[in-house]
């Protein structure tokens, strides 16, 4: 199945070294219907968040290799065009779908059987083109791995199993940020357990995951405590619903959110931002029984816990990668709902490279979205 007029070339944005130059190529092909493998799905993409998750790929310092060159993103929103042959799947031509990081899973693994998507061995990664679990268990070469160029194109194709509906009435530039950027800490609130009024600290909660996490703690009635740095920063989250916010430039950082929460801590923090420095006193503010999600991934970054300390308050640290399909579908409701609005700059998909250089400073307050239709 294709709808018509499916172009043979597109925009697309590559790079072909690591750090090289962002590309624009206008005549990058676009993969045919008679093309598709069974499962595979075109997608003609509207709209695709950028995500640090892209810095990384670009810059190569992640610890599972790349397959160069490649077309990066995977927070795209837009609509189906085309569906391989023999696909079992409910979409149908023209429906509205995201395609997210997770683009593909085994869907029989014991992890997949369990929910935990993220973490199967057989995992598919958009715009990054690397079984990133596979890789920490076995050693493959860059031809085993399956080549899923990403969204900062015109036409994507991707999986139909881990598509995700995108609700009628959310607009596809505030559904681009939600596929990557609202999962995440959506999943990431869900781990840190924590029941109604409790207080949870966002690190980096300004930016682009962070915003988004302010918004999805408040609408779980948590007391959300922003740590970030500048005025603009301060009001986005005042404005999104945090009870309360510390600069973590401010030397008294630290006693001000004791200060916050009642003497004691916060009840989890989450760890949102690229930074390295954010873990640093992450255990130290805590209060006893209290839960770390780490999220953000600077690079070469190790948690430091005191085992002592760590024992006798009965701490927890947990890692929380990326949402399920379920996860997915909860986040980008809620945003349809009208309880989560992504605060978004659209750009050009030719703005890409400075869109990065923005991102490299920190002082992007939200999300850039590009528009990638013509």
């Amino acid at each position: 199945m294709s709808a018509p007029n499916v172009p043979l070339t597109q925009t697309a944005v590559v790079f072909y070294e690591h750090n090289g130059p962002l590309k624009v190529v206008t005549d990058h092909p676009v993969r045919q219907q008679k093309d598709l493998k069974p499962g595979e799905v075109l997608v003609a993409v509207s709209h695709s968040g950028v995500c640090h998750t892209d810095l990384h790929a670009h810059a190569g310092d992640w610890p599972a290799p790349v397959t160069l060159p490649l077309v990066g993103g995977h927070e795209g929103s837009g609509h189906v065009v085309a569906i391989g042959d023999h696909t079992q799947t409910q979409l149908k031509i023209g429906d509205a779908v995201g395609i997210k990081w997770l683009a593909d899973s085994c869907l029989d693994c014991e992890y997949c059987r369990l929910g935990f998507e993220s973490v199967c061995k057989q995992a598919v990664n958009s715009g990054y083109t690397v079984r990133l679990l596979f890789f920490l268990t076995q050693t493959l070469t860059k031809h085993l791995h399956p080549q899923v160029d990403g969204t900062f194109q015109q036409y994507a194709v991707s999986y139909a199993r881990h598509l995700t509906p995108i609700p009628t009435g959310l607009s596809m530039e505030q559904a681009a940020p939600i596929l990557c950027a609202g999962v995440t800490v959506w999943k990431a609130i869900k781990e840190a357990r924590c029941k109604p009024n409790d207080w949870i600290l966002i690190s980096g909660a300004g930016g682009g995951l962070g915003h988004l996490a302010v918004q999805y703690a408040a609408a779980l009635s948590l007391r959300v405590l922003a740590v970030d740095t500048g005025k603009e920063k301060e009001e986005l989250c005042a404005k999104l619903g945090a009870a309360a916010f510390v600069d973590f430039k401010d030397p008294k950082a630290l006693e001000l959110i004791k200060q916050y929460t009642d003497g004691e801590g916060p009840h989890a923090a989450i760890v949102a931002s690229g930074s390295a420095a954010a873990y640093d006193e992450a255990l130290d503010y805590l209060r006893p029984r209290g839960t770390l999600v780490a999220v953000g991934m600077p690079h070469s970054t190790k948690i430091s816990a005191d085992v002592f300390w760590t024992v006798v308050k009965e701490l927890r640290i947990v890692g929380s990668y990326v949402g399920n399909r379920q996860d997915a579908i909860e986040a980008l409701d809620l945003a349809a709902r009208g309880k989560v609005i992504a605060t978004i700059k659209v750009e050009p998909l030719e703005s890409l490279a400075a869109v990065y250089e923005q991102m490299k400073t920190g002082t992007l307050a939200g999300r850039v979205v590009l528009k990638c239709a013509p």
